[in-house]
């Protein structure tokens, strides 16, 4: 029984830090053109010939943006590279590097993190990007993930959240709230567990939504999409945060104000399905729940038939000049002040 427990528990003690980075970054060859050293010395090298550099950080803390009671560690190492990657879609770019910080208690064994690499690869092989760095820490307070993302976009191509212009439409792709209630399946079966452990999850049939929250996708194809069509946004931003949050960050920074319709947001039907077996409004869920990884932007009114019938697509309001309206017309013509209710990683 001791030879089978060290199988499959190996200390991060008995390996030591640089035998941890070797192993666990030893399976991610380079095949970005601008990566031209990864891991092995002090620092990678990077040469960018064809535009500007995007960066961008996130982090992910155990108990605060993950539970490892339900999120596998390589739906975690996907997630966590997913999450970043986001961002640089948003900027209208192509990520092409990340680097990988970890923060790890000793409760953690090497084959766990295994596990979580395992899930950063696969991100690295969907995505075609590089990783080219990172480091690893001890923690007294479980695990923490911190991954930078770096990309490329063409000068002029790049996409802010200062850009938009009154009367532009607001845009979004896909569909909201299948994350949040993904999450409320994940917390319900977690709790049932905890009173009694005998009974097996019940999560048959809400497969998008558990997806959705455990393994979200980046929309690597809205740019392309876009660029095909021959539609540049003039703002764009992801959702993180929820629709509301991410519609007032628009706002703020374009120094406008917004005109969203319920009848509009996009919601898929299991969402509606749950949100009514969960007792709560499914339009609230689209607007505050975040984590959907989606992306919310304005374009100007004169594109709209380009985009007219995308499947991908959804037109969801209009841009204000007076950047003290911000609301939410409902199916009943009132019209709502929107609030940032959405996902607070402080409270």
């Amino acid at each position: 029984m001791a030879e089978e427990r060290e199988e499959e528990f190996t200390s991060l003690e008995k390996i030591g830090e640089f035998g941890l980075i070797k192993r666990l970054t030893q399976n991610f060859p380079l095949n970005q053109s601008s990566s031209i050293k990864g891991i092995g010395d002090d620092a990678a090298i990077l040469e960018f010939l064809s535009g500007r550099v995007l960066v961008s950080t996130d982090m992910l803390v155990e108990g605060v943006h993950f539970d490892l009671s339900y999120m596998p560690p390589q739906h975690l190492g996907y997630k966590a590279v997913v999450v970043n990657l986001s961002d640089i879609y948003a900027m209208n770019g192509r990520p092409t590097q990340i680097t990988v910080n970890l923060a790890i208690s000793n409760r953690f064994g090497i084959e766990y993190l295994d596990k979580i690499y395992e899930g950063i690869r696969k991100a690295c092989q969907v995505y075609e990007v590089d990783l080219v760095g990172g480091d690893t820490t001890s923690s007294y307070s479980g695990l923490t993930i911190s991954i930078t993302a770096i990309g490329e976009v063409e000068e002029g191509l790049e996409v802010l959240r200062s850009g938009a212009k009154e009367k532009d439409l607001v845009v979004v792709s896909g569909d909201l709230g299948g994350a949040y209630m993904g999450l409320q399946i994940l917390e319900r079966e977690k709790r049932v567990f905890k009173e009694n452990p005998d009974i097996q999850p019940e999560l048959g049939g809400n497969e998008y939504v558990l997806e959705r929250q455990l393994k979200p996708e980046a929309r690597k194809d809205i740019p392309e999409l876009l660029h095909k069509l021959g539609v540049k946004p003039t703002a764009m931003i992801d959702i993180s945060d929820g629709l509301s949050s991410e519609a007032l960050h628009l706002c703020e920074s374009s120094q406008l104000g917004i005109q969203l319709y319920e009848e509009k947001i996009p919601i898929d039907p299991t969402v509606y399905k749950l949100a009514e077996e969960f007792k709560l409004n499914a339009t609230t869920v689209a607007l505050n729940g975040g984590e959907d990884y989606e992306l919310l932007f304005t374009i100007p009114l004169e594109d709209h038939d380009k985009i007219k019938g995308n499947p991908h697509l959804s037109v969801i309001g209009h841009m204000l000049s007076d950047s003290k309206e911000k609301n939410l017309v409902t199916r009943d013509g009132k019209y709502i002040p929107l609030s940032a209710q959405g996902w607070n990683s402080f409270e």
